[in-house]
């Protein structure tokens, strides 16, 4: 039943009215609407309504015909919308706000002022100038551009007697060819521009040449940047960056098993270290996530980073030089590509109404405009609005984007097998594969969505089974760790979890808890962290599923190997890393260190078949003591790390932090 009745119109009019017809003002904010419950029957009966308010609802387009000739004002703040096309059944709106609909970009912006003739304010902005442009110049232009390209490459293809099916296979890919090659202003308003040109094309075949244009073809896909998306060249990259300084004052001990020595950091940041060596040396302090690029902000939050990896196919099977010096890290609205020799951010990538959680790489082999074929390194990156975007790193690009979810993106990750294979995990309490496809030269691809996997919470991390990574996902979720068989020959698309492993909770076993770590240490041993204060278990993947055997999905207690000894915090979303080629685990803690276990000692023991657990909690071989940092004097606030990760030979610590810095430490 919907939401909406005559009652509620009426109670909810400004004044209160006893009439419909008589309405001109309504305020139906904060009622949890949903597009259904936009009775066009009921709505069309508000023949005088003037001003409407649906601001903080769940609206996520509007239905084509509610037929409110009169309508002036329309608040739509807060909502999801996901199109403003039908807005323009409101032909005489004036004012339009829609601010905080995650989905809505610079393009739905011109959109609305092309359709819209008499509107004069958006989102509180007067418009009117530009609104004009956008009708009539940029009109004009697109219009000029569209017709030369007929007359060069199409107007000798249509013989003079033509049949119908010759007039659909000319306007099929005439349609798809101007959509391709007409360009016109900036990059971040591609779609935008796509959107004008099918239209002014279509216009074109039925006015100008008499083909109709409302013969059917393919949906437009969306390919193209994001409206606010910028990519900056490594210059005007390094000029957002700041770099933190550390002051003179004396690092605090770190906890370490290695020998004598003081050294001094070869970086920008100068530290005094006191009679004991460490293993590794702080090398650069990074400010480059700063919202607006201010060198004030210490609040953004880093969340996820990723070596590189190189793209010699020979080199790639060795993972001690599996990967390069560059590390790609995100968080708050942008992505950077860093080198971590020499501190320089390469690249940065902005999405302004964007919150990075995850970044993934792959290598692609594609064709280039030569028919040759070469592979590329691509990036994906993901977060808040659920979208992936894809990015092709060298050529300064991005050249697509994924509508994935319609809540977060928590984590992403690729196949190591299927180069085009990529999972995402949101918080719609889902997990998708998707494949990505492969872009041709002029970058169109066709992505699909392979698999559903259900789970009962958000997953927040992802580990394919090194042994078997086509056929098993376990994700570490806000309410225990699941696995699940994610094997594409079998017929079930949305699939449940298959099992879910239960761990030592004080004298008995639990699956109840918040998983936020979860690596694989080695083809069998996995690392996992619980919401239990100081908790990280090691465990076999292999005696724990097997003890489930065969048939439907079961509780399973996982086969403890050993227990870190870790911090006391029971804070939430500090994540744990591995470096499987050095047998080391990395885990930051909530007051900016970072806690390493070299474990070469204790994974031949847990090998074996009936390998017993290790009787007492394996300390960390090493704490790394986060420098006392100031900015103009002044000490920085408290800090979490977020996430910390090697490269695959462990020469350099990348380390996220809480207060948007990335600090990078090089193995001494």
């Amino acid at each position: 039943m919907s939401k909406i009745t005559t009652e509620l119109l009426l109670e909810r009019a400004v004044p209160k009215s006893t009439r419909l017809r008589k309405i001109e003002t309504l305020n139906l904010s904060k009622l949890q609407l949903k597009t259904g419950d936009l009775d066009p029957r009921l709505f069309s009966r508000l023949r005088h309504l003037q001003k409407l308010d649906l601001s903080d609802n769940l609206l996520d387009k509007f239905p084509n015909s509610l037929t409110l000739p009169d309508l002036r004002v329309l608040n739509c703040n807060n909502n999801k919308l996901e199109d403003v096309t039908a807005l323009k059944q409101f032909p005489l709106l004036e004012e339009l706000t829609y601010e905080n609909n995650v989905y809505l970009t610079l393009n739905d912006d011109y959109k609305v002022m092309f359709l819209l003739e008499n509107l004069r304010l958006l989102n509180g902005k007067d418009i009117t100038k530009l609104a004009k442009h956008v009708r009539h110049v940029n009109s004009r232009k697109l219009t000029s551009k569209v017709t030369a390209h007929w007359e060069k490459f199409f107007r000798d293809q249509l013989p003079e007697k033509h049949t119908a099916e010759q007039v659909k296979a000319i306007k099929k890919k005439f349609l798809k060819s101007v959509q391709t090659n007409v360009v016109y202003g900036p990059s971040s308003l591609s779609e935008f521009t796509r959107w004008r040109v099918k239209m002014i094309a279509e216009e074109f075949l039925s006015y100008s040449l008499g083909l109709e244009s409302n013969s059917d073809t393919e949906p437009e896909e969306k390919m193209d940047e994001n409206e606010e998306e910028s990519t900056e060249s490594p210059r005007e990259a390094a000029e957002d960056v700041a770099q933190v300084t550390v002051t003179p004052s004396k690092r605090k001990r770190n906890h370490s098993k290695s020998g004598g020595g003081n050294k001094r950091s070869k970086s920008q940041a100068n530290t005094e270290e006191e009679a004991e060596d460490v293993s590794a040396e702080p090398l650069h302090f990074l400010q480059c996530h700063s919202k607006g690029n201010s060198h004030e902000d210490f609040k953004t939050q880093l969340w996820s980073c990723v070596f590189e990896p190189v793209l010699d196919s020979g080199a790639r099977k060795d993972p001690i030089v599996s990967s390069s010096k560059t590390v790609a890290t995100c968080g708050g609205e942008s992505v950077c590509l860093i080198d971590c020799e020499t501190g320089t951010v390469l690249k940065k990538y902005k999405v302004a109404t964007e919150e990075f959680f995850s970044v993934a790489w792959t290598t692609l082999t594609m064709v280039i405009s030569d028919s040759r074929k070469k592979a590329h390194n691509i990036l994906a990156a993901a977060g808040r609005r659920g979208i992936v975007k894809l990015i092709h790193v060298a050529a300064d690009f991005c050249y697509g984007e994924i509508k994935a979810h319609k809540k977060p993106i928590a984590t992403v990750c690729f196949s190591p097998t299927q180069e085009t294979h990529l999972f995402t995990a949101s918080y719609d309490k889902r997990i998708a594969l998707w494949d990505i496809g492969i872009p041709d030269s002029d970058y169109n691809f066709k992505a699909s969505q392979l698999l559903v996997l259900e789970a009962v919470s958000i997953p927040l991390r992802l580990a394919l089974v090194p042994t078997c990574p086509e056929q098993y996902l376990l994700a570490g979720c806000e309410d225990g760790c699941f696995a699940w068989n994610i094997k594409l020959d079998k017929g079930q698309k949305s699939r449940p979890f298959e099992a879910i492993f239960q761990f030592p909770d004080d004298e008995s076993m639990t699956t109840s808890h918040r998983v936020d770590g979860l690596a694989f240490l080695n083809d069998d041993v996995v690392v996992s962290k619980s919401s239990k204060p100081g908790c990280i278990y090691l465990w076999s993947w292999s005696r724990s599923f097997d003890a489930k055997g065969k048939g439907c999905q079961r509780t399973v207690p996982a086969v403890i190997l050993a227990e870190l000894e870790w911090s006391t915090t029971d804070m939430s979303y500090l994540t744990l890393s591995t470096c499987p080629a050095k047998n080391y685990v990395f885990c930051g803690d909530e007051k900016g260190s970072v806690w390493m276990y070299n474990l070469s000692n204790h994974t031949t023991a847990w090998s074996s078949p009936k390998g017993k657990r290790s009787e007492r909690r394996i300390s960390p071989t090493q704490i790394l003591k986060w420098p006392e940092l100031r900015l103009n004097g002044e000490q920085l606030p408290e800090i979490l790390v977020n996430n910390v990760v090697s490269d695959p030979a462990f020469s350099y610590l990348v380390v996220l932090t809480s207060v948007n810095i990335t600090a990078i430490w090089k193995k001494s």
